[in-house]
């Protein structure tokens, strides 16, 4: 039994917002054992955090682990990192290459700790919400990157682990669409923090991560059959579990 149980666990990145939590909900239908697992790297938004608490006690998950990695803080210089750096409105980032809210190496970061975790627990499955569709120009939430890091993980570690990437193809409408089947849009909409700024729930309404967010959301009201409709054909179309073979 204790076998089977491990085989059904996950490990789910979760940072307490929209996206992470989403998938947390419906990886708590897909499993029998959910464990979160939360950073601290000095973000300037660190009201995640607390959301991230808050969440998982309402959620009754019992597994969630709080890891400090300020490290990546003292490396790394963007508005995320750095409090006196201002964080762009969406307006004012439309030409540049990357946000200033790039924290270069974040996923390297978190998806290889995940990966030591899941080891120790012996969990070959891990799940974040990252998204190439509406990814806020980060390079690290691409399915190239995902991949590559997955295979590389995979055999560091002589162990085939498994990157799950749910929301990879979704658009933010059909983000908001997964949460509304999973009868929880509700509660995404208000216990959640995406803002850049930390403000729960509608945000600041200026930065970009408040833009992709409640633009979406706006869609998704004005349109939620045929979008519910779209999310459908999606998920049938595309397979998001990944098995690497360790001995390439």
């Amino acid at each position: 039994m204790k076998d089977n149980v491990m085989q059904n666990s996950t490990v789910v990145l979760f940072s307490g917002g929209q996206d992470s939590t989403i998938c947390l909900i419906q990886a708590m239908r897909e499993y029998e054992f959910v464990h979160c697992l939360t950073f601290d790297y000095g973000q300037r938004h660190s009201y995640e955090i607390d959301a991230a608490r808050d969440i998982t006690q309402q959620l009754g998950i019992s597994s969630h682990k709080l890891i400090n990695i300020s490290v990546l803080n003292d490396l790394s210089s963007c508005s995320l990192t750095r409090k006196h750096l201002l964080v762009s409105n969406f307006d004012a980032q439309q030409d540049t290459d990357l946000p200033d809210t790039f924290v270069p190496g974040r996923n390297i970061l978190f998806l290889t700790l995940a990966s030591i975790y899941a080891y120790q627990l012996k969990v070959e499955t891990l799940i974040t919400g990252v998204c190439e569709t509406d990814f806020s120009g980060y390079p690290d939430c691409r399915n190239d990157f995902i991949l590559a890091l997955n295979t590389a993980i995979s055999l560091g570690m002589s162990k085939a682990l498994i990157f799950k990437t749910p929301l990879m193809w979704l658009t933010k409408s059909e983000t908001w669409a997964l949460a509304d089947t999973l009868g929880v849009l509700d509660f995404v909409m208000h216990e959640t923090v995406t803002c850049y700024h930390g403000i729960k729930s509608d945000g600041c309404r200026q930065c970009n991560a408040c833009h992709l967010r409640n633009t979406g959301l706006r869609e998704y009201l004005d349109n939620s059959n045929a979008i519910k409709h779209s999310l459908y054909n999606k998920q049938n179309l595309y397979q998001t579990n990944m098995k690497i073979d360790t001995s390439i």
